[in-house]
């Protein structure tokens, strides 16, 4: 069995999902973060794991399900959180963000026979999921995050050091508005979803009853 974490920030306005804004407020912004976050742990809640870990900057809320460890994220760059989570975990572990609130339980049954690493690239060039048969951190460690090479660079820190890497489907993370409204198009049923028909300033720009916004 494995260990699934979530590493996630506490949804709280002016936090999270900035890139929301606009055409979203910071309080719907971190309304759809809450929605994505309880997705995506939902789904995790539903996958059979020995061990679920919520690995948080902040503090839990209402939005958390029973059946999770929560720890906090250590200081530094999103590499070395990412290092951290996994330097926790004793056997196999698969690492995903809160940014997929389309993630299913299926997806997250990863079977590590014949592997050593799955790696679940996402649209933007970065990855919305990690999985380490046996936890290094040294793997993480380094890789330039948030760029659009992100996902290429880490994929090859783990061929480099002779891993077996099985692929995850690609993936679209919400970082815009956008990709909200494509998002809750392939989860229609979520809490995502259901949060973003209740966003009509969300509209995408250039989409029917959309309006112009001013410069960012």
């Amino acid at each position: 069995m494995t260990t699934l974490l979530v590493i996630a920030k506490e949804p709280r306005a002016g936090r999270v999902k900035t890139r929301l804004t606009p055409p979203f407020t910071p309080g719907q912004a971190a309304e759809l973060a809450e929605a994505a976050l309880a997705d995506t742990l939902h789904a995790v809640a539903a996958t059979p794991a020995t061990r679920r870990v919520l690995v948080l900057d902040g503090a839990p809320g209402p939005w958390l399900p029973p059946g999770f460890d929560v720890v906090a994220q250590c200081a530094g760059g999103l590499d070395e959180r990412l290092a951290e989570a996994f330097a926790g975990c004793a056997g196999p572990a698969l690492l995903i963000g809160m940014d997929t609130p389309q993630v299913t339980p299926d997806l997250l049954c990863v079977d590590f026979s014949g592997c050593d690493a799955w790696f679940g690239p996402a649209e933007d060039g970065g990855f919305w999921a990690l999985g380490l048969a046996s936890a290094d951190p040294a793997l993480l460690r380094g890789v330039p995050m948030s760029v659009p090479v992100t996902g290429a660079v880490q994929r090859a820190r783990l061929t480099a050091a002779g891993l077996r890497v099985r692929d995850l489907p690609l993936l679209r993370d919400v970082d815009t508005a956008a990709d909200a409204h494509a998002v809750a198009a392939l989860a229609p049923r979520g809490r995502f979803a259901a949060r973003l028909a209740r966003c009509p300033a969300g509209t995408p720009v250039g989409e029917p009853g959309s309006r112009p916004v001013g410069p960012r």
